[in-house]
């Protein structure tokens, strides 16, 4: 039971989070838009965007501060491969025209078809490099 409430508590953050970033901002939450927006430059937007990004990482510090244990896994990969996964997913949100929690988290919610799509291929090759890799 202890596996299963932070997982759950850290989706409801996450939710409210981007219902409330489309409530108040009409922004979609993905984190690669958010990013792409900062390195665009300086702009009316890069305030909200910095903050969320300064909240990503000051939510895992304290994590890791509060509870080292989350964060004891072990990577079997080597940096050439963790870069190569790295362009492929940077290749994949742009071909895709969007990342997870842009069309998982918020698209699906509003029924958007693309969005469905577009998790359902993400979810899919996740699950088929898996099992190729492993």
């Amino acid at each position: 039971m202890d596996q299963f409430f932070p997982p759950l508590i850290g989706g409801a953050i996450i939710g409210l989070s981007a219902s409330l970033l489309l409530l108040f901002k009409g922004k979609i939450f993905g984190i690669t838009g958010i990013i792409g927006g900062i390195l665009g430059g300086i702009n009316k937007d890069s305030l909200w965007r910095v903050a969320i990004i300064f909240g990503l990482v000051l939510g895992s510090f304290l994590v890791n501060l509060i509870a080292p244990n989350y964060f004891e896994y072990k990577i079997d990969m080597s940096y050439a491969q963790m870069i190569i996964a790295g362009l492929l997913v940077g290749f994949g949100t742009r071909l895709g025209s969007g990342c997870t929690s842009g069309h998982g988290v918020c698209g699906l919610p509003r029924f958007s078809p693309r969005s469905f799509v577009a998790t359902m291929v993400f979810m899919l090759t996740g699950i088929i490099t898996v099992y190729i890799i492993h």
